[in-house]
């Protein structure tokens, strides 16, 4: 298996798992808190796949889904169409209140479309190119990809178990 396999692999169960965790929810459920300062589930997908749209586009040199295939008008959402819920607040966090699983889903498919097809075209060379000079050392498309896919199962973890806790 090479690294463009792995890698399609790996984001395929990312979407396949998201999948499954966000079917029958609604709206109410989406925006709940399993705690008084818990992300909630809608809140915790939205952001997995603000992450991945945003860091793949820039990866891809390509405007994200979010904004190129109308995705931030559907969701209309109080924050800016950059916000990728990276440091925000408690109550930004209660401001992004999803208003299906349905468009979360839509918005899934959209943005593992343009992943798997970025990551269709890469060859194992392309990994070692630096896409991120802010740190030390730079940042690799390889390490940029493992971090994405570190972060989505991350949330994904956090999904499950969110649920679990309102479910019971």
């Amino acid at each position: 298996m090479d690294s463009r396999t792995l890698l399609t692999y790996a984001y395929e169960q990312v979407a396949a798992t998201l999948g499954g965790a966000l079917r029958g929810l609604d709206a109410d459920r989406l925006a709940q808190r399993p705690g008084p300062d818990a992300n909630p589930v809608g809140w915790l997908a939205w952001h997995l796949l603000r992450v991945q749209d945003d860091h793949v586009a820039d990866a891809a040199g390509t405007e994200q889904v979010w904004t190129a295939a109308g995705w931030a008008d559907r969701f209309a959402l109080p924050v800016d169409t950059a916000a990728t819920g990276y440091g925000m607040s408690r109550d930004e966090v209660a401001a992004v209140r999803v208003p299906s699983a349905d468009l979360l889903l839509g918005y899934s498919e959209a943005v593992h479309a343009r992943t798997a097809e970025f990551l269709g075209g890469l060859t194992d060379a392309d990994l070692d190119r630096v896409v991120d000079e802010r740190w030390d050392p730079p940042v690799t498309l390889g390490v940029r990809l493992v971090s994405v896919l570190s972060d989505d199962l991350q949330h994904l973890g956090q999904i499950g178990y969110a649920r679990g806790l309102l479910e019971a």
